[in-house]
């Protein structure tokens, strides 16, 4: 027996946020010191650094929840299976359902529960609840959904990645950039086919690096003090994720039993285009191995980071034949990976 993603599933808002909408902003840093560069200079930068040219807003009128169910109805839709036989419907997300202008995150009752009602999924042997694990979420709610399959307690998961970041950003703040919303998801099942899920790697590093992302003030001091934020300190995380994510996935691929020349795809959180190339890069140099061409899809010049969504949204783009010049064909062995707040960091190899 093996453990497959049998159909997937995305949602990509449709409202576009350009790069040069942000032109009027007054930015300033994480001390609350005004930053008198242009603006249009401090855009260029952001750029050329995280490769975003664009992001993608939700409606105003749809939460993440809503979100998630779109992208979970169409993985049904597309594995062809009867919603009523799913065992688990597993969310991963980190701040709730956060209302257009509000400031407040509800997850009562958690979104899983919310997708499963939206969805009219009647069977309550159908077990909803949420994963919190930063942008690894979905990546990790894959991990489990395999746990139980194998386990026996489960035949058929549905694993959803929905967020709503433009919500819980502070437009005071150069990062606000970063950040966009969507949401992905993937039908994971017990199958007689060959190849699916083969080894994850997943670790959890809290001891220096667990504020690394946290929910703070806005950067400009003369804001409500009562309201939050996400927040990072982008160069720590740069540096953690160089010195940390290469070896995950080194020791992920090396207990599938695969060779680093085998691997036709890394599908990583689309979290920034410089960073995600460093990883790559000192990954085959582990391997003292050359990067091949068109190894990493990337979708954060056009989305930006969605979080959880980015890697189920690119998986699912590539397999519908949305992204030019992307494909993947069966026996194809590809790797996820996801690094975030935590700080966590998992992998997954897969052969399609």
């Amino acid at each position: 027996m093996s453990i497959r993603i049998t159909g997937t599933g995305s949602y990509i808002p449709e409202l576009i946020k350009k790069n040069n909408d942000f032109i009027n902003r007054d930015f300033y840093t994480l001390e609350g010191e005004s930053i008198e560069t242009p603006a249009d200079i401090v855009i260029d930068k952001f750029k050329a650094i995280t490769g975003i040219s664009e992001r993608r807003y939700a409606d105003d009128k749809l939460t993440a929840s809503d979100l998630g169910a779109f992208a979970g109805n169409k993985a049904l839709e597309d594995a062809k299976i009867d919603p009523e036989t799913l065992d688990y419907i597993i969310c991963a997300h980190n701040f709730g359902d956060v209302k257009h202008k509000t400031i407040q995150s509800d997850i009562l009752p958690c979104l899983a529960a919310r997708i499963k009602h939206l969805l009219k999924i009647k069977n309550p042997k159908c077990v909803a609840y949420d994963i919190l694990f930063g942008c690894p979420g979905w990546v990790e709610g894959v991990v489990q959904a395999q746990a139980f399959i194998k386990a026996g307690m489960a035949k058929r998961c549905l694993v959803i990645g929905a967020e709503t970041l433009s919500r819980v950003v502070d437009p005071f703040d150069r990062d606000s950039m970063i950040y966009a919303d969507g949401a992905g998801a993937a039908v994971i099942e017990a199958s007689e086919q060959e190849g699916g899920i083969i080894a994850h790697e997943s670790a959890s590093y809290t001891h220096d690096e667990v504020y690394h992302l946290f929910f703070g003030n806005s950067n400009d001091k003369s804001q409500d003090e009562d309201v939050r934020y996400i927040k990072m300190y982008g160069r720590k995380i740069y540096e953690f994720a160089l010195n940390n994510v290469p070896t995950a996935l080194k020791n992920c691929l090396d207990k599938s039993g695969f060779s680093i020349n085998e691997v036709k795809k890394i599908l990583i959180h689309q979290a920034n285009e410089k960073m995600d190339e460093a990883i790559v890069k000192r990954f085959y140099r582990l391997y003292k191995t050359p990067v091949p061409d068109g190894i990493m899809p990337m979708t954060i010049h056009k989305f930006g980071n969605s979080s959880v969504a980015t890697v189920p949204t690119l998986f699912d783009l590539i397999r519908k034949g949305v992204l030019k010049e992307q494909n993947l064909s069966k026996g194809d062995v590809i790797i996820f990976a996801s690094v975030g707040a935590g700080m966590h960091i998992n992998a997954i190899v897969y052969k399609y």
